[in-house]
């Protein structure tokens, strides 16, 4: 659905009213596209405190020459040595002259290391970048995202800076990501790095689920759709549209990770959980079946399909599990304890299974967080209901389920087996929850 305040702020007229009434101002976002694969303009290299980082080589793979004197299309700031407090004035002095100057739809991230336990002075000072990276990205506004990467291997984030610091990642901002030590060489092609791979997308006949599905084929994927027997049409169309199969089965079902791994005999890399309904009304008014149905979707079939595929071994070493959570499962919506619990379940499944699945099947487990997306099933929302969504983030939009298949396709790319363990939100740094 079309966002006629968005469009309305790009006029004369509708920057004067706007800025005279105080009212958000949207820039529109700058998104991946074939013609438009890069961010325009260089990059800004900075340092605060000692780092012994080598980010040159990986920063340079990125395709983004030096920034120059003028505007920065991205602000890369290395702040992985800073070790205590005085230090943190070199994040001020590194950033305070060049922040104004980073192009409309750039990109600030900010690099830091893990929290040290011995040394609360670290600690403190390391938490203190998720402050301010935080707090820069609800005020850089134009269009501009600021997010933290924790890490101690530059190579190892290099599919984490890359994503970051191109369009794919617009509706990304004021995340912490954390990176850790690399787990496969990466891909020969950086344009098809899922070429010779097989991507298993639930809830992939229509919406966000589509979007996944066919950003996964763009980088090379054998896509599956998997739906409902409801959705054979849909799920057909967008099966024959990518090259790919349609699966149709009901994820709720108990005995539909056996059928899965039938369907796959070759196996399986990348398992998507997309699939969801909602069922919304307030606790006092939920009946069982409307709060049964919520969970058994959204987290007992990502539980029993993702079991039941590692078990048997047809998600092969090397894969990637990429789960769908929500704003909602972190920060609570009214209308939606069962939704909620639903997506904060996922939450909790990631955080635990994500060590033991990379240690026991070298398979990576993550999630993405999304926030207000525009789909048939936003539009459908009350027409203030649904502008406060769009306008409650820092970004001051609503985002589109090609934000979600791209960050979903950054987690289920083969250079980002660092990446483990994380729920990234893809929420334009919505105002609600962390």
């Amino acid at each position: 659905m079309a966002d006629r305040y968005l469009s309305f702020t790009a006029t004369g007229p509708g920057r004067f009213l706007t800025r005279r009434l105080g009212l958000p101002q949207p820039a529109a976002l700058t998104r991946w596209s074939p013609e438009r694969p890069a961010l325009d303009g260089g990059l800004r290299h900075l340092t605060a405190g000692r780092s012994g980082l080598d980010l040159a080589p990986v920063l340079a793979r990125t395709g983004m020459g030096p920034a120059g004197s003028g505007r920065a299309a991205a602000v890369v700031l290395d702040a992985t040595g800073v070790r205590d407090v005085e230090a943190l004035a070199e994040v001020h002095a590194a950033l305070h002259p060049v922040v104004r100057s980073v192009a409309p739809s750039g990109r600030v991230v900010v690099l830091g290391a893990p929290l040290d336990p011995a040394d609360h002075h670290q600690a403190a000072a390391q938490q203190a970048l998720e402050g301010f990276t935080r707090s820069l990205g609800k005020e850089i506004g134009r269009g501009r995202t600021v997010n933290l990467v924790r890490l101690t291997d530059a190579a190892a984030a290099e599919s984490t800076l890359r994503f970051l610091l191109s369009p794919k990642s617009a509706y990304v901002s004021g995340q912490v990501i954390e990176v850790g030590t690399p787990q496969e060489a990466p891909p020969p092609d950086w344009d098809r790095p899922l070429a010779g791979r097989t991507a298993l997308v639930t809830g992939a006949a229509r919406g966000i689920g589509e979007a996944v599905a066919e950003t996964l084929a763009r980088d090379g994927a054998r896509v599956v759709v998997l739906d409902v027997p409801q959705a054979e049409q849909d799920a057909r169309r967008v099966a024959d549209r990518l090259g790919g199969t349609a699966l149709l089965l009901d994820v709720t079902s108990a005995d539909a990770g056996a059928r899965i791994a039938e369907a796959l005999p070759d196996g399986l890399d990348l398992l998507i959980h997309n699939a969801g309904i909602t069922r919304d009304r307030r606790l006092v008014n939920m009946p069982s079946e409307r709060w049964i149905s919520v969970l058994e979707v959204n987290l007992a079939s990502v539980l029993r399909t993702t079991d039941a595929l590692l078990k048997d071994g047809t998600l092969k070493r090397g894969g990637r599990v990429v789960a769908t959570a929500s704003i909602a499962g972190l920060a609570g919506n009214a209308g939606q304890t069962n939704y909620g619990a639903s997506k904060a379940g996922v939450v909790g499944l990631v955080r635990s299974l994500a060590p033991r699945a990379l240690a026991e099947h070298g398979v990576t487990v993550n999630a993405v967080a999304p926030g207000f997306i525009e789909t048939r099933m936003t539009a459908a929302v009350p027409l203030f209901i649904r502008e406060a969504g769009r306008r409650m983030n820092s970004l001051a939009q609503g985002g589109l389920p090609a934000d979600v298949a791209e960050t979903t396709a950054w987690l289920a790319h083969p250079a980002s087996g660092a990446v483990n363990g994380q729920v990234v939100r893809v929420c334009g740094q919505s105002l609600l929850g962390a």
